[in-house]
């Protein structure tokens, strides 16, 4: 493996809205995520802007080609649902989620075998 798989596909913040109590922006705690990388969906929550709805769901921190190369430009500063979204089999167990947004963007599922290290 030369590359973190998530560094080459970016399906995940191409596929799910991401939603989060504010409390996790820069609003709240100078280190959150930029309110200005998020849209208000209720008094209580914020999502990434551009993961809320429509046809053409992509996280606006999505820099890159799906499946290609692709990065998030606040990687340090992510919201906790992207940080607690795990690549398949990246600790021993499998992941649902991401099999799901990989399958989205025609990409083969991770497997243990993607983690060996030659």
């Amino acid at each position: 493996m030369t590359a973190h798989p998530c560094q080459q596909c970016g399906a995940c913040c191409a596929h799910f809205r991401v939603a989060f109590h504010w409390s996790e922006t820069d609003a709240a705690t100078p280190a959150g995520t930029p309110v200005a990388a998020t849209e208000v969906l209720d008094p209580h929550r914020v999502a990434m802007r551009g993961t809320y709805g429509g046809a053409a769901l992509r996280c606006q921190q999505l820099h890159g080609e799906i499946g290609t190369a692709a990065h998030c430009a606040i990687y340090a500063q992510r919201p906790s649902p992207c940080r607690e979204l795990r690549a398949a089999w990246e600790h021993g167990q499998p992941s649902p989620q991401c099999d799901r947004a990989r399958a989205a963007y025609g990409l083969a599922p991770l497997t243990p075998q993607t983690w060996d290290i030659a």
